[in-house]
């Protein structure tokens, strides 16, 4: 193999890498968003909850997080989602190595907070009470967008 070739070669992988980079990140919402999602409206036939990290959480790499298998977006200190889903059990989790998880029972109109931190490659979750959720996410955090724009944003199994 030639120093063309493999120069080529390094370049392609190169660009393969980026785009793949590229798709794990995720983008922040508009303060308009922001805003809305932190008055904690509620869907009188969904449940919602907030997923956040705080901004002193910088240990470690970030993480792809899911719910009930389904990739939401890459967590970053200091950033949130709120997840609107239908109601009942919802297991949120990593993916790979990490095998942090946590389950949460849900009813219609009502707000979950959890808290996720990463350590060592794997996610911490805590479920939080509706008082320090609200704290925290107001405080530290930026909304994150966890679908497409144009795409409706409620989660159903």
């Amino acid at each position: 193999m030639g120093p063309s070739t493999l120069v080529s070669r390094l370049a392609a992988a190169l660009t393969v890498m980026m785009l793949i980079a590229g798709c794990t990140s995720t983008p922040e919402a508009t303060p308009e968003r922001d805003a809305l999602a932190k008055e904690f409206l509620t869907h009188p036939n969904a449940s919602t909850i907030y997923v956040y990290r705080s901004e002193f959480n910088h240990y470690d790499t970030d993480s792809v997080l899911y719910l009930d298998g389904r990739v939401i977006g890459t967590t970053v200190p200091g950033a949130y989602f709120r997840l609107d889903t239908t109601p009942g059990r919802h297991v949120l989790h990593g993916t790979g190595i990490d095998l942090g998880n946590v389950t949460l029972e849900t009813r219609a109109g009502e707000i979950y907070f959890v808290s996720v931190n990463i350590n060592g490659g794997h996610s911490n979750f805590e479920v939080v009470t509706d008082a320090q959720g609200r704290e925290r996410v107001r405080a530290c955090c930026a909304l994150l967008e966890n679908w497409a724009p144009g795409q409706r944003p409620f989660i159903v199994r």
